[in-house]
């Protein structure tokens, strides 16, 4: 199945220049396809790309109820065709919005295989939203620099701070910022939070200065937060908040949610 899957999405996208676009689709058919639920699979990449099902069911010419039947599981797993249309319409929305998303997913995939491992979840938003609205959307508590809390961000991405610090070269650092460094770096599987914090300074030193617009820690409280981690945010004016009380499926639903 995924290999017609792929043909029929290689034929479909003949039409654009890009051959990474041919790529970024084939490889977001082929996860929803693997996927042990598909229409799961479909609901979140169309949450990653920020669109409603009434904006792709009125790009394929279809009724809202029927993405909502797929991506509920109401309707049995959708054929190769619609799919294929599926991952057309977040495509195509996208480009009419700037190819934001796409963008990104073509920096990620011109990174390398570590880099891909270590991005959880990584999404632009269409519209900025402060630091502080960020936080309480998440249930994030802002420890430093809480004059930022009404600076925008236009986007997050969650990561694995062991492999990031662990497996992911130098070199590919810059990839982890998307669209944009106007955004929240997002590290869990942390234990005291010093190393992602002593990174990105280091991150900044042979980046001209680049740096996210806000750092939050996952899976740590504030009392927990090494108190080192804490000063050179505060010595770098570096936005640190803490998010403690969720486990990571409940932490990409609160971020799929935001509605930016």
């Amino acid at each position: 199945m995924y290999a017609s899957l792929k043909l029929e999405t290689e034929v479909s996208l003949m039409l654009l220049d890009s051959s990474t676009k041919r790529e970024i689709a084939i490889r977001i058919a082929g996860d929803i396809v693997l996927s042990d639920n598909v229409g799961e699979a479909m609901r979140l990449w169309r949450e990653r790309f920020g669109f409603t099902q009434a904006q792709v069911a009125r790009k394929m010419s279809v009724s809202s109820s029927v993405i909502s039947d797929y991506e509920s599981g109401r309707r049995k797993s959708p054929g190769v065709n619609l799919i294929r249309r599926y991952v057309m319409a977040l495509i195509e929305i996208d480009e009419e919005r700037g190819s934001r998303v796409t963008s990104m997913l073509s920096r990620l995939l011109s990174g390398s295989e570590m880099l891909k491992e270590a991005i959880l979840d990584m999404r632009e938003f269409t519209k900025p939203i402060s630091i502080g609205d960020f936080c309480r959307l998440i249930g994030a508590v802002l420890l430093t620099c809480k004059h930022s809390s009404s600076q925008p961000i236009l986007g997050y991405t969650l990561v694995d701070g062991l492999k990031v610090l662990i497996d992911v070269p130098a070199y590919d650092y810059l990839r982890l910022y998307g669209h944009t460094t106007q955004r929240a770096a997002i590290f869990t599987n942390v234990s005291r939070g010093r190393s992602p914090i002593v990174a990105i300074k280091s991150m900044q030193a042979g980046a001209g200065g680049i740096r996210p617009s806000l750092v939050v820690l996952h899976g740590i409280s504030e009392k927990e937060i090494d108190p080192i981690a804490i000063k050179v945010a505060e010595k770098e004016r570096l936005p640190l908040a803490t998010v403690s009380d969720i486990d990571i499926e409940e932490l990409i639903r609160r971020l799929r949610s935001i509605h930016a």
